[in-house]
C-alpha cells in the first residue's frame, strides 16, 4: 500500500487538531450566571484578572436588557464558546429572541463571541467595525495563545449594522447611544433612560487597572468628564463590579491622570524605559487588580510617544 502524500497527511493532522480543540472546548464551562441589576436588566461580571487558560478570557463584563422587541446584548464576550453560553444564559431568563448585539469597542473580549448570534443582530460604531476588520484576526490569534482550548472554533465576526449617537427605542426601553473615544478610537456608551443603567464599556474600570493599547489619555479624560455629568442610577463598567455611584469613574480618572503626569515627568527627566519601569507605584493604586502588569504594558505602549514629545521640546529650545 502506498503511503499517503505529505499534503494529505498534513490535512488529516490539521483536521484532527481541529476536532481535538472542539472536543476540548465542549468540556469548558464559564459558569455564566446573570445577575439582575435593574428592571429587565442583567449583568455578567468577569474576573478582575489577566487573560489566561484558567479563566478562558472571561475577564469582561457583558449584559443584556429584555425588551418587548427582543433582547439587547451589550458585548458578546471573548470567544465563540462564551457567546454560545451567554445565549443559553439569556434563554434561562427569557424566551424572547436576541434582537440586537452591541459591541462597545473592538477589543477581543468584547466581540469574539459574535459568532453565537445571528449576523443581522450585530451592531457597532463604524470605527469599531473597521477596527474589527483590521485587527480582529491578530486579536483572535493572540487570544488562542492566551486562553487555549476555550477559543476552539472562534473566528472574528464584524457587525454589519452601523450605529450612531442618539436615541434608540427598543420596545419599552428608551436607550441613548453616546459615542465617545479615548480607550479606543470609538467607545460606545449606552444609557437606558428607562432604568437609569449606564453601560460604560472600557471607558470605566472598577477595582482593576485600565488597559491602554489604543488609548488617547486626554480624550479618555474628556470622555470620563462627560460620563460623570450623565445622570444614572447603576453603572456597569467594562471590567470590575457593578456600582451605584460614580466612584469607578473617579478611580479610572485618578489612574489616568497620574499615569499621564508620571510618564510626562519621566520623559522630561530623560529616564529610559527600564528606569521608568523601576519607579514605585503610588500607594493609592497598589490595591488595583493586575496593577503591576498593566503598568508595565502601559509604559511599553505609551512611553515612546512621551519621549518623542520631550525630545521635540528640547530641540525647540534656543
Amino acid at each position: 500500500m502506498n503511503a499517503l502524500p505529505r499534503s494529505a497527511r498534513a490535512l488529516i493532522a490539521l483536521f484532527a487538531l481541529g476536532w481535538t480543540l472542539l472536543l476540548a472546548a465542549a468540556d469548558r464551562d464559564y459558569g455564566l450566571s446573570p445577575v439582575r441589576i435593574a428592571d429587565d436588566t442583567w449583568a455578567l461580571v468577569g474576573r478582575s484578572e489577566d487573560f489566561s487558560v484558567a479563566n478562558g478570557g472571561n475577564i469582561v463584563n457583558t449584559a443584556f436588557i429584555v425588551t418587548r422587541d427582543g433582547v439587547v446584548v451589550i458585548d458578546s464576550g471573548p470567544s465563540r464558546v462564551y457567546g454560545e453560553q451567554l445565549k443559553r444564559a439569556i434563554a434561562r431568563v427569557t424566551d424572547k429572541p436576541v434582537s440586537l448585539v452591541v459591541n462597545t469597542h473592538h477589543h477581543p473580549d468584547h466581540f469574539l463571541g459574535n459568532q453565537a448570534f445571528a449576523p443581522e443582530t450585530l451592531a457597532a460604531l463604524p470605527a469599531t467595525i473597521k477596527g474589527i476588520h483590521s485587527e480582529g484576526g491578530s486579536f483572535n490569534e493572540n487570544m488562542y495563545r492566551l486562553a487555549g482550548d476555550w477559543m476552539a472554533g472562534t473566528e472574528p465576526v464584524a457587525p454589519t449594522r452601523q450605529l450612531a449617537a442618539g436615541p434608540l427605542v427598543m420596545g419599552d426601553h428608551r436607550l441613548e447611544l453616546i459615542a465617545l473615544d479615548g480607550h479606543t478610537e470609538a467607545d460606545l456608551v449606552i444609557l437606558d433612560r428607562s432604568t437609569g443603567v449606564l453601560f460604560a464599556g472600557d471607558l470605566v474600570f472598577n477595582g482593576r487597572t485600565p488597559t491602554t493599547p489604543h488609548a488617547d489619555l486626554s480624550h479618555w479624560q474628556a470622555a470620563l468628564d462627560r460620563l460623570e455629568k450623565t445622570p444614572f442610577t447603576i453603572l456597569v463598567p467594562g471590567h470590575g463590579p457593578v456600582a451605584a455611584d460614580a466612584g469607578p469613574i473617579r478611580q479610572t480618572r485618578a489612574w489616568l491622570t497620574w499615569l499621564d503626569r508620571h510618564l510626562r515627568q519621566a520623559a522630561e527627566d530623560g529616564l529610559d524605559m527600564t528606569e521608568v519601569l523601576a519607579l514605585p507605584l503610588p500607594a493609592e493604586f497598589r490595591g488595583l487588580a493586575v496593577v503591576n502588569a498593566e503598568y508595565r504594558r502601559s509604559v511599553g505602549q505609551l512611553y515612546p510617544a512621551y519621549e518623542q514629545r520631550a525630545l521635540s521640546g528640547e530641540r525647540r529650545k534656543p
